[in-house]
This record gives C-alpha cells, sequence and structure tokens, in this order.
C-alpha cells in the first residue's frame, strides 16, 4: 500500500480576507491582504510560520538535492583561506576564514620599511590555516555571532596610528549597526558606543574622532555625525543633516585623507560638500550645488601644490565624462568655473568614476558591455601634456576588472580580476612598468577545470528593434539540440549591471546539464546610462518586455527546451519575476523570486515605509503624478494577477529585510493563489531571522542557494550531474 507524500496532502495556509480600500486619482484599489504589514501583529507570524511549514511540506522531496547542491559548494570551497593582505599606515591588513567556521577573522600583521619599494610593497605570504608571527586579531566574526540569532559586520576603521579599530555590527539583519571601538593596545573596548548607525565609518586623521551616518524611519541615510571619543553619544556633531526626502547621504575619505568627502544624492543629481581636516570650524563647502541638476562625483588632492577637485560628472555628458578644476573655482558661478577635461565624453564609454593616487588617476570605464581600469599620471592631468591612459590588458571576452583597496602612497594599484569561469584574482599593477603581479587567484576545489565550461555573447532581437545583450552560459559538451534545461536571471533597474562574476554555487547548476542566459535587459547600466534611463519611470515596462524576448530567443536558439525554462530574479530583480509572470506565465516551468519588489505601488505611495520617497527618481511619483500612476498600477505584479495558469513560483523573503519588505512576497503569494487558476504550487519561504541579503553566515548562504537552485533543477527536471568531463 503507497501513502500520499507530504506534497500531495500539504494545503497551502489560506489568508483571511480584510478589504482596505486605496483611493488614488479616482482609481480604487481593493487590497484584501494589507494586514499582513503588521509585523508585529501574531497572526502575521503565524501566518508565516504556517507557509514556511507548506513550503517544507511541498518542497521536502528536493531536500536530498539541497544537500547534494550543498555539499558540492562545499567541496568546491577551500574553507580554511584569506584575502590577500592591504598594506595601510605601516600595517598589512586581512582577513581570514577557518574550516567549520561561519565568519571571517579581521587581522593584521606589522609591514617592513627596508627602502626597497618592490619588496615592501608585495604582501607577506600567508599560508591558509598556519601560524603568523607578529599576527594581531582585531575581530572575530565566530566570537561576536556567538549566541546571537544574526551577525553581519558593517563599515570598520583604524586611525592612522594604528591603534584604535571601530567597527559596526548588526545583529539582526536590518542594517542597523552598534559602534564600537577596540583600543588595539590592550585588547579592552572603550566605553563609547553608538546605537543605530548605517554603514559608513572613518575616524579623523587625529583619531580624535569617529564620522559616521544615521538612518531615519524611512532606512534613508540623512545625517553625518562626529562622535569626540571619550563624550557622551548625545553630544554628537551633526555634520550634515539632509531633510530632502528624495536624497541619499553618505560620505568617505578622500584618498589623501585631507578632507572628509559627504555626497548627497539621488539617481539623476548629487552634490557634494567638504570639510577640510585642516580648518574644521569652516564647516562644511559646497562644490557643485544640487540647483544645477548635474550628477556628479568629487575626488580633491593635492596637484603640485595646488587643491584640485577631480570630478566625474554628466554636465552635458550623458555617459559621464571626468573634468579637473582648482579647488577656487567653485566659489564661482557654475557658468564661470574654469573645468579641464581630462576624459572626454564618448556614447560608446560609460565613465563609471575617477580615484587618484599621489602619482596616478585611476579611472573605471564601461566598453561593450565591460567593466575596465584605465591609468593615467597625475602629471599633466588636464593638459596637452596628459598621457594616454594605459589599459591593463586581460585574455577572456567577458570579464569584471575593478580597482580595489589601495594606499594613496602606493607604487602599486590594487586590482580585482574575475569572469564567469575565471576565480577572483587579486592583481597589483605597477604603472610604472604596465607589469601586472597576481597576488592570489581563489582556489577551487574538486577538481575544477574551467575548460569544462563555456561563455559566449549573443543578442536577443527585442520587438522595437533594441538588441538585448546575453551572457550564455554552459558545460562545453552541452549540445544545441533543443532538449535542455535552461534559467534565465535579470536583474535590470538602477543602472546595475550584471557583470561576470564567478560562484561556485552556479557550478552546480552548469554540471547538470543547464543552460543559464543572463539578460542584461534595460535598467540596468550594461550598456551605457542610456540603456538605464530606457529601463526606468516611464520607459519600466521595457525591462519586462526585454525579459520576455530574451527568453524567447532562448527557446528559439536551440539551446534549450521550450518546456524546460525557468526564470529567477531579485529585488527589483523580483518585480521582473512578477511581471512577466503575468505578461506570459506559460514560457516558464518555475519562477524564483528572491526578496521581491512586487507591491512597489503600494510602497511608493506611503513615503513613511522605508525608502519609498528614494524610489522617485526610479519608477516616478504616483502620488503626485496621475500619469505615473496609472503606469505602474499597469505593471505592478501583486495588482495585476490574472485568471491563468501560473507556474511553480517559490518567493524567498526575510522578516527583517528594511528594503523590500517580507509583506509584498506574502500578499503576492496570497493572491496568486486566490486568483490563479493553475495546479503547480506557490509557495513563500520566509527567513525569521533575516535581512535583505538571507540568513548570515557563509554555510547559511550556502543553504540559502542550494534551496533556490534544487527548485529549479526540480521544476526543469535537471536533477542528476551529467558525466564528469574527462
Amino acid at each position: 500500500m503507497t501513502h500520499p507524500s507530504p506534497a500531495e496532502t500539504a494545503r497551502p495556509p489560506a489568508a483571511r480576507k480584510v478589504p482596505v480600500e486605496r483611493i488614488h486619482h479616482g482609481a480604487v484599489f481593493v487590497d484584501n491582504y494589507e494586514w499582513l504589514r503588521a509585523k508585529d501583529d501574531p497572526a502575521v507570524v503565524a501566518h508565516l510560520e504556517a507557509e514556511n511549514e507548506y513550503t517544507a511540506a511541498v518542497t521536502a522531496h528536493q531536500q536530498p538535492l539541497r544537500e547534494a547542491i550543498f555539499n558540492e559548494i562545499k567541496d568546491r570551497t577551500q574553507e580554511t583561506d584569506l584575502s590577500v593582505p592591504v598594506r595601510k599606515d605601516g600595517w598589512w591588513y586581512y582577513s581570514r576564514m577557518e574550516e567549520g567556521r561561519q565568519y571571517a577573522v579581521q587581522c593584521r600583521v606589522k609591514a617592513r620599511d627596508t627602502g626597497d619599494a618592490a619588496a615592501d610593497w608585495t604582501p607577506p605570504q600567508v599560508e591558509p590555516g598556519t601560524d603568523v608571527p607578529g599576527e594581531q586579531v582585531l575581530l572575530d566574526g565566530n566570537a561576536e555571532a556567538e549566541g546571537k540569532p544574526f551577525f553581519a559586520l558593517g563599515g570598520t576603521a583604524v586611525t592612522r596610528d594604528g591603534s584604535l579599530f571601530a567597527y559596526a555590527v548588526d545583529n539582526a539583519g536590518d542594517e542597523r549597526f552598534t559602534l564600537r571601538i577596540k583600543d588595539l593596545r590592550t585588547g579592552e573596548l572603550l566605553p563609547d558606543v553608538v546605537e543605530d548607525v548605517f554603514y559608513s565609518l572613518a575616524f579623523s586623521p587625529d583619531g580624535s574622532q569617529v564620522f559616521y551616518t544615521v538612518v531615519d524611519e524611512t532606512w534613508r541615510p540623512y545625517q553625518v555625525k562626529a562622535h569626540v571619543l571619550g563624550t557622551a553619544v548625545a553630544d554628537d556633531a551633526v555634520i550634515h543633516q539632509e531633510d530632502d526626502p528624495v536624497m541619499w547621504t553618505g560620505f568617505d575619505l578622500s584618498a589623501d585623507r585631507r578632507h572628509l568627502v559627504v555626497s548627497i544624492s539621488c539617481s539623476e543629481y548629487s552634490e557634494t560638500r567638504l570639510l577640510d581636516f585642516a580648518d574644521q570650524g569652516a564647516g562644511l563647502r559646497t562644490l557643485v550645488p544640487r540647483t544645477e541638476r548635474i550628477l556628479y562625483d568629487a575626488e580633491p588632492f593635492l596637484l603640485d601644490g595646488r587643491d584640485m577637485v577631480l570630478l566625474t560628472h554628466n554636465r552635458d555628458a550623458v555617459n559621464s565624462m571626468v573634468s579637473l578644476a582648482g579647488l577656487d573655482e567653485f566659489a564661482k558661478p557654475l557658468a564661470e568655473q574654469q573645468w579641464a577635461t581630462v576624459v572626454p565624453h564618448d556614447d560608446a564609454v560609460r565613465v563609471n568614476g575617477a580615484g587618484v593616487t599621489a602619482t596616478h588617476m585611476v579611472l573605471s570605464v564601461r566598453k561593450d558591455t565591460t567593466e575596465r581600469i584605465q591609468v593615467i599620471p597625475l602629471a599633466g592631468l588636464g593638459t596637452p601634456a596628459q598621457a594616454a591612459p594605459a589599459e591593463p590588458g586581460f585574455d577572456e571576452q567577458l570579464y569584471t576588472a575593478s580597482s580595489g583597496a589601495s594606499d594613496y602612497e602606493a607604487p602599486v594599484i590594487r586590482l580585482g580580476y574575475t569572469s564567469f569561469f575565471t576565480p577572483p584574482r587579486i592583481y597589483d599593477y605597477e604603472p610604472a612598468t604596465g607589469r601586472l603581479w597576481l597576488r592570489k587567484e581563489t582556489p577551487v576545489l574538486g577538481g575544477y577545470d574551467r575548460r569544462a565550461y563555456l561563455a559566449a555573447r549573443e543578442w536577443a532581437p527585442a520587438r522595437d528593434g533594441t538588441r538585448i545583450p546575453l551572457s550564455v552560459l554552459r558545460r562545453a559538451e552541452v549540445r544545441q539540440d533543443g532538449s535542455n534545461p535552461a534559467l534565465v536571471y535579470a536583474y535590470g533597474s538602477y543602472e546595475q549591471s550584471v557583470d561576470p562574476w564567478f560562484s561556485t554555487a552556479r557550478l552546480s547548476l552548469l554540471d547538470r546539464g543547464v543552460v543559464m542566459v543572463i539578460a542584461h535587459v534595460r535598467g540596468g547600466g550594461e550598456m551605457g546610462r542610456k540603456w538605464y534611463e530606457d529601463g526606468k519611470k516611464l520607459k519600466k515596462k521595457n525591462t519586462f518586455t526585454d525579459f520576455l524576448d530574451a527568453t524567447d530567443w532562448l527557446a528559439a536558439s536551440g539551446w534549450a527546451d521550450p518546456a524546460r525554462i525557468a526564470a529567477m530574479g531579485g529585488s527589483a530583480g523580483g518585480l521582473l519575476m512578477g511581471a512577466v509572470a503575468n505578461l506570459a506565465p506559460e514560457k516558464y516551468a518555475a519562477i524564483v523570486a528572491q526578496v521581491p519588489f512586487v507591491d512597489p505601488l503600494t510602497s511608493i505611495l506611503d513615503p513613511e515605509l522605508p525608502l519609498s520617497a528614494l524610489e522617485w527618481e526610479e519608477w516616478g511619483n504616483p502620488i503626485e503624478d496621475p500619469e505615473v500612476y496609472a503606469y505602474m498600477k499597469s505593471y505592478s505584479p501583486y495588482e495585476n494577477i490574472r485568471p491563468v495558469p501560473y507556474p511553480r513560483i517559490a518567493a524567498v523573503t526575510s522578516f527583517n529585510d528594511t528594503r523590500v519588505l517580507y509583506v509584498e512576497p506574502a500578499k503576492w503569494v496570497a493572491r496568486l493563489r486566490e486568483v490563479g487558476t493553475g495546479t503547480e504550487p506557490v509557495v513563500l519561504k520566509t527567513e525569521m531571522e533575516a535581512g535583505h541579503g538571507g540568513a548570515s553566515g557563509r554555510y547559511e548562504a550556502w543553504k540559502d542557494a542550494a534551496w533556490d537552485y534544487a527548485f529549479v533543477l526540480d521544476a526543469v527536471g535537471a536533477t542528476r550531474l551529467l558525466p564528469r568531463p574527462r
């Protein structure tokens, strides 16, 4: 006698209906599930726990597959490992991981100064798992996390003399951190404790103050404050308070650490203010005011003894350019200021940003979708004598190169490099010779052979004629015979690019014959600023149709069986998942929506909710503009669920997420079950002690990845590993 499986007998929890009317611009929407927003209501917690129980029952048969994927990730990972040391103020700083432990240990060792620059700036060879002579532990994340439901390390900072270490810890997952300061000479914590700080931390040059940011009730960073060590936190000075609800505030130290650089921005314009540490009493100095509606970043530095500012900006330059101006120029009206061109505008090249060392400018640009690094000497910068940019060369077509943590005085520039099948590498680039020094490639165990995999650039035609870049990843032996399972992934918002990156977890998909397609849809930044602008506000639907057109290309390409295609996306990419589920549910065997922004209109209509006002620059302001309201209402995933068969859907969220509240996927799942006519399961998985990034700890992150991938693999019938390549 056979017994029914838990998946066959499980019944989804029925969310009760409590109708609430929303009326805007004369339009009425009845929301039956808004009651789920009451986070402190025991009935809401009980409902989420019931959803978790249902999800566990429906997916119980996937547990062996999840365990297999977790073990594959674990077996590929060198669990006892360490980062490449970074030199700063006479110390080499690094972190190390140890087998069986969830979190990193932050460490340092004393640097040498022999007068031989090449030797002095070569990182010490620290072998994983061996004792390091003279090592000092700054912070052991495992000890900090012990007994806590969640642990994440936010900002860190060390005083210039190396004696004090400031760090911020989150034990809830809500990205509100507690700031503490450790005396590295004694190992003791100072009595100074600051609650509810955000990510940025920095000490003043003399070490007497620590700067930090504070978020308001809507989780918007709006204050930069300074705490004087040994004084009451209540007396901390407000360096800047930003009262415009659409502006985000942050800060950093200038590369030469002579200024505090306060950045106030939205996605369309910005303002930078400088605090000169040599004259802190003079207060903040504004460079280009926000009223000029220019989007820019600024780096103040000394050039031939003169205070200069390097500007990356979009003034008459949609893809941005780089200019150089004397600091004194900013006392004049903008029209009278003299800016020298350093990097001119180019319709084919997106300028991402520029920084400086003591001798060179380091430039990040995007060309042909690829992020790359260029280096120009400061000598002659912004004049006819300026040298041509030098660009470190790499062999692969699809890769990501980025600048890393380089000391201002260093004779080398730290670079990061990765691709879809090249594990992360750390290089030191020597501008004087053009030489690249490979300092480390992250080891991948388990017999990994990058030659067993292929990454290709393809182009899908959009319905309006635009060409959509795709990254197509597969095992080398997979054939173009129309039989393969496939997964399409995208993000497509905030000008964020999905650049080539190595993933040990992704190998578990490809090793089961899955063809993975990353669709670089409009709304992202892969093809420049216009690519982003063509996928935001009243052009947002281009993001959704691009994804569908990429799926159609895949189905017709021969690389996939059209009946075995799944889709995945997270956060704003989760909104994309909800939109395509409504537009074309028949195209997908399964959809995984990670922390999905699926009720955007409700959220953005309430400026008191986390980050809502900030979103107006991305999606439009539906409160004031009836056209924006109608447009958003026409694509909001929650409000456009239809009585059609939906594929199996998993919504994955976190109870303490402050960026996309758990209530959005909870409501979405309830309404999908109410309105949808299909028989495939729709499940909600809520991490009850986690934030936007999921559960804390590397093993928990591996389990999360295994869960998502097992859901996809089960749906597309790809649970078995391909034979190992010979």
